[in-house]
């Protein structure tokens, strides 16, 4: 509105609302509750879908507890488990590249060497692509504007100090923790546990003739290196989807709100909807789960990065007040 554009930022904030909705059921709901729940289900062993379907109800408890007492209690939540299990998983990123170090060159060569060579071509180099735009934003959320939900909730004099702090995630996440995986489950694949890639969706691989999807991979990678490794890694995978599920809560709270006002209602009814798709989630298949997850959290993106176009010189002058403010401290 201050840009002189208020109907098309309105018909701009319903598209988000909506997608961010959908989004919040899909990629920070049902796919956190399928990597969770397939994780559990490896480490103990299990199989079945009433197990997944079990541990999806127990899931939707746990987080049904935390998002009702509202966002000081997610806040509280957050701020402890993310940067313990954060920490913890980079020190044993850390330790199983330290004891292999002699081959995360080759790591890094594969990686490139497989996106690039010929036999990928132009096609094979797009789906490498499209891949790895699909899990970054999964990883840090860049673009899609969801993330900016939870910044805007902070209280500060200088809005884009909160925006330079953003800008920590997407290092983290996925330039650090990602990279880190990857170099783990390459190198394990190299020297440890051979696999081949399975035909099923949602990137199933064969290892020791049984197929593993999703985190799992990663915990056989961890378990041939660290002996505590399985254990651990299933903790770190529930409480990064634990707490990645409460957050996405509260940016789908604030879309559905948009449409349907903040009574108690609607507060109410919006939350029982996420804790269902928990459940859904768990019992569902990978491949589906994270085709719906990915076609609503792209959708996010035209939006956003529709109304950063327009915004970009606002975003611009707040930048420039705040170095303005930096300076005038130091002076």
């Amino acid at each position: 509105k201050e840009m002189g554009y208020a109907n098309l930022g309105k018909v701009l904030a319903g598209v988000f609302a909506f997608l961010c909705i959908g989004a919040s059921f899909g990629g920070g709901n049902a796919a956190q509750s399928n990597q969770a729940v397939v994780q559990l289900v490896d480490s103990f062993g299990m199989s079945g879908g009433s197990a997944r379907t079990i541990m999806g109800l127990i899931l939707a408890v746990l987080v049904g507890i935390i998002i009702i007492g509202g966002i000081k209690r997610i806040a509280s939540v957050t701020e402890k488990v993310v940067p313990f299990m954060a920490v913890t998983y980079l020190i044993a990123c850390l330790y199983i590249l330290g004891v292999n170090f002699e081959h995360i060159g080759g790591a890094f060569g594969q990686i490139f060497s497989q996106a690039f060579s010929p036999e990928a071509g132009l096609g094979g180099l797009m789906g490498v692509l499209i891949v790895g735009f699909q899990r970054a934003a999964f990883s840090n959320e860049a673009g899609a504007g969801s993330a900016s939900i939870a910044h805007s909730a902070v209280k500060t004099k200088y809005p884009a100090s909160e925006g330079l702090v953003a800008l920590l995630e997407p290092f983290i996440d996925t330039v650090v923790i990602c990279t880190m995986t990857a170099l783990v489950i390459i190198i394990f694949n190299h020297g440890g546990g051979q696999f081949a890639y399975g035909d099923a969706g949602g990137g199933g691989v064969m290892i020791d003739g049984q197929l593993v999807q999703g985190a799992a991979i990663t915990s056989r990678a961890f378990g041939e290196y660290i002996p505590f490794a399985g254990p651990f890694l299933t903790v770190a995978v529930v409480l990064f989807a634990v707490s990645t599920m409460i957050s996405w809560s509260y940016y789908g709270l604030q879309s559905w709100m948009y449409f349907f006002g903040k009574g108690r209602m609607a507060d109410i009814s919006y939350k029982l909807l996420f804790l269902i798709f928990i459940v859904i989630g768990a019992a569902g298949d990978m491949s589906s789960v994270w085709g719906f997850s990915d076609a609503m959290i792209l959708g996010l993106v035209f939006p956003n990065m529709l109304a950063l176009f327009f915004l970009f010189p606002k975003v611009k002058e707040e930048l420039a007040k705040y170095i303005g403010a930096i300076k005038g401290s130091k002076a």
